[in-house]
């Protein structure tokens, strides 16, 4: 589906500003791609360097030198399936379980990465390479490897299972291709679900992170490099700078300010949790092509330590480090992708050993892990069974969190045998004294997310704070929106503008719960916003304004945006968590039939989106369609008998289908599954109480009171029930705690006040 095009003769100042941004983008990716080898010449050394690396070997043909793999009759089994890896001639072939759960031999395509694993790509129907789920252990036999093994041990994977190497989050045109080989076209046909991907290079090549090499060699050839603008390429990616200590600094500083992130923005376009947006185009701002995730959970603990893959770039850009100046180079050689030095010589070279590289400081034994900078401070997380991958974030090591969060500390992931009050203790005794344990922004997050508005203030300091990371400051701005009242607005008027993009689009989304107009008097400055994020996040935000209530040319620019929206996610249509966004603009828009095509699209690409059930089954609701929304309903439930959501959806159809007794057990199992949030037991209370069991309600709303003890939704309610049943006493204890939350809120007060009075 292509995006619509209009003969608009009404914003010709937009659509100059659009073909002039087009020009601009394609004079900065002219040239054609001209492959690694053409480098080699004139750049042996970096050639050389890169020859090897994990980016060389990123993925590769198959032959005797390149797969790892035992294909010498070896045999796996799991769930029950015994897959067989053998060679016929020169093929290295697999027999397995395929797409119907039969088992059958297939060839493998390419070997995929080196170390510390390797997959093999198993060709499928209509263009698509799987990434079988069964790896290799490439790591030495006395490390455990030189095995066999599953990605999912723990699971019982089969073929009907959209994780099983067939389905599709093992798809490499999908997933995995963008990050592992030059210059990609994924080319995905939407009418019959193909793929034609093409790369200029199979691998991650030079011109991966540099950019098309064409002009940059013609320039060479005719001896003009130095007069052109980066060489010929499309960015420059040397910012690593220079370093030096300051007089009595233990702690060295950058000679010259970083001005340009484009190294970690070319470097975040794949180290990073992110979304792509529309085409890559090299030299661009980050935003301008992805979207990455806020450190936020589940992929987050609420202290920003990695809980699930984050590849590097969420972690790095909260660090200290990050502020201060320094890049991936600073760390890494970026063509071997080595350290610059071993162990702790790599922080030497700006942490001055004398200082920091002493039992002073580590209180470990020199030569113990303990003594090793990154243990303490870049803790390991094992994912893929055997990748174990360091938090950028560089932090200190938090074990008082630790007691009272229950974050992980590299402390206790190290002496494993040892509770955090230990860790706690013993750096106790080192003079290690945390003073903010109580203030830490962590517990902000973890505070507000149990429903307790008074850490509305700090998480307001800390979006206003230029000095805190943009991420965190995008990552306040979210939570202060999920919120919402005066004080998210205010602080969300502040940053609406501000310079940064990440926090520009996460600020229009902290904004969604304002009135629609009110949104877009705000927003229309962002509609020609130069950030693709930041028009993406703004198209979401308004895509419910009518077309016929505001000017014609309003009305075009809106249809200018919103049709670059569709067309950014039709570009990853074959993704189904992009159907899903996609039926959710559609709702908003009021198009139900293209929504539901959108949701049945992503329940097609993934049968177990339980997102994708509960959406379409609300849409079904809409519509009065109660029994084909109650079938949804049901068949996500086979899937997933204790799924709460689906279990809480059930519940709100059957009380407005008049089944309160049924409404009420599926509510109730709803709520006893509930172990984060609190959605489920609030409603459930309420429907107890709407349903004629008050004391009922009041009984389970004071449980729920008790695990979050500030929450001024679940004290309204027992409030208002307590007034209602008589208990003015409980009732007037109750509101005096909501004006202790929110002392400045003048409702609480009044209701605080009128109660007091009924008692005079």
């Amino acid at each position: 589906m292509c995006a619509s095009i209009y003969n608009y003769g009404y914003h010709d100042l937009l659509l100059i500003q659009i073909f002039v941004t087009a020009i601009m983008l394609g004079a900065a990716s002219a040239g054609a791609f001209v492959g690694s080898d053409a480098c080699q010449g004139c750049h042996a050394e970096e050639h050389a360097q890169w020859r090897g690396s994990h980016h060389d070997l990123a993925m590769q043909l198959p032959s005797a030198a390149t797969v790892l793999g035992d294909f010498d009759n070896a045999t796996f089994t799991y769930n029950n399936i015994t897959t067989r890896f053998f060679r016929d001639g020169e093929k290295f072939m697999v027999n397995t379980d395929g797409e119907d759960g039969k088992a059958q031999d297939f060839e493998v395509s390419y070997v995929f990465g080196v170390s510390p694993l390797q997959q093999y790509l198993l060709p499928l129907s209509r263009g698509r390479l799987q990434a079988l789920s069964i790896a290799w252990d490439a790591r030495t036999k006395a490390e455990g490897g030189q095995r066999w093994y599953h990605l999912y041990p723990d699971e019982k994977v089969d073929y009907k299972d959209p994780l099983h190497w067939t389905g599709t989050y093992q798809n490499w045109n999908t997933s995995c291709a963008e990050c592992h080989s030059t210059d990609l076209k994924k080319n995905y046909n939407t009418l019959d679900r193909s793929f034609n991907t093409q790369f200029a290079e199979l691998n991650v090549g030079c011109e991966a992170c540099h950019g098309p090499g064409e002009q940059h060699q013609a320039l060479a050839a005719s001896n003009t490099l130095k007069s052109a603008v980066n060489g010929g390429f499309p960015t420059a990616l040397q910012q690593r700078g220079q370093w030096a200590f300051p007089p009595d600094a233990t702690i060295a500083q950058r000679t010259s300010p970083l001005t340009s992130n484009a190294q970690i923005n070319s470097c975040a376009r794949c180290h990073s949790r992110r979304a792509t947006l529309g085409d890559y185009h090299y030299g661009a701002e980050l935003l301008d092509t992805h979207e990455p995730v806020l450190p936020q959970w589940p992929l987050y603990y609420p202290d920003g330590q990695i809980r699930d893959e984050d590849y590097v770039h969420g972690s790095w850009v909260q660090s200290k480090m990050h502020q201060a100046g320094a890049v991936c180079s600073s760390c890494h050689n970026p063509h071997s992708l080595q350290l610059h030095a071993p162990d702790n010589g790599v922080c030497a070279q700006c942490h001055a050993p004398a200082y920091y590289d002493s039992a002073s400081h580590h209180h470990h034994p020199t030569d113990s892990t303990g003594a090793l900078c990154a243990n303490c401070h870049m803790p390991e997380t094992t994912y893929m069974g055997v990748d174990d991958r360091r938090d950028h974030s560089m932090r200190i090591p938090r074990p008082d969190l630790s007691v009272v969060m229950d974050t992980p500390n590299a402390c206790n992931q190290c002496h494993k045998n040892k509770d955090a009050q230990w860790s706690l203790a013993a750096l106790r005794e080192w003079g290690v004294q945390f003073r903010d344990t109580g203030s830490h922004p962590a517990r902000a997050f973890q505070h507000i997310a149990m429903g307790d508005v008074r850490a509305v203030p700090q998480l307001v300091n800390l979006a206003s704070d230029p000095g805190t990371a943009a991420i965190w400051r995008a990552t306040a701005m979210d939570a202060l929106g999920q919120v919402g009242g005066r004080d998210a607005l205010q602080t969300a008027t502040l940053l609406l503008y501000n310079d940064n993009a990440l926090l520009r689009a996460s600020t229009i989304r902290a904004l969604d719960f304002l009135p629609l107009g009110q949104r877009y008097q705000l927003m229309q400055p962002l509609i020609a916003d130069d950030i693709t994020a930041v028009r993406m996040a703004v198209a979401a935000s308004l895509a419910g304004v009518p077309l016929d209530q505001v000017s014609p040319e309003q009305a075009a620019q809106l249809r200018v945006l919103f049709d670059e929206y569709v067309s950014n996610l039709q570009q990853n249509a074959d993704m189904p968590g992009t159907q899903l966004q996609l039926g959710v603009f559609y709702i908003t828009q009021g198009n139900k039939e293209a929504a539901e095509a959108a949701y049945r699209e992503a329940l097609y690409l993934n049968s177990q989106l339980m997102p994708a059930y509960l959406n379409l089954a609300d849409l079904l609701r809409s519509q009065s369609k109660d029994s084909e929304a109650r079938k949804v309903l049901l068949q996500a439930l086979a899937i997933f008998p204790n799924n709460g959501p689906t279990l809480h959806a059930l519940g709100l159809l059957e009380t407005r289908s008049g089944k309160p007794d049924t409404a009420l057990t599926y509510l109730g199992r709803a709520a006893e599954l509930e172990t984060e949030g609190t959605r489920h037991r609030f409603v459930y209370a309420i429907a107890l109480h709407d349903l004629g069991q008050p004391a009922a309600a009041i009984t389970h709303l004071q449980a729920l009171l008790r695990s979050v003890p500030q929450n001024v939704e679940v004290l309204l309610a027992l409030t208002d029930y307590s007034a209602e049943l008589g208990q003015r006493t409980k009732a007037r204890g109750y509101a005096k705690m909501l004006t202790q939350i929110a002392p400045r809120n003048r409702s609480y007060q009044a209701l605080y006040q009128d109660l007091a009075n009924d008692t005079l």
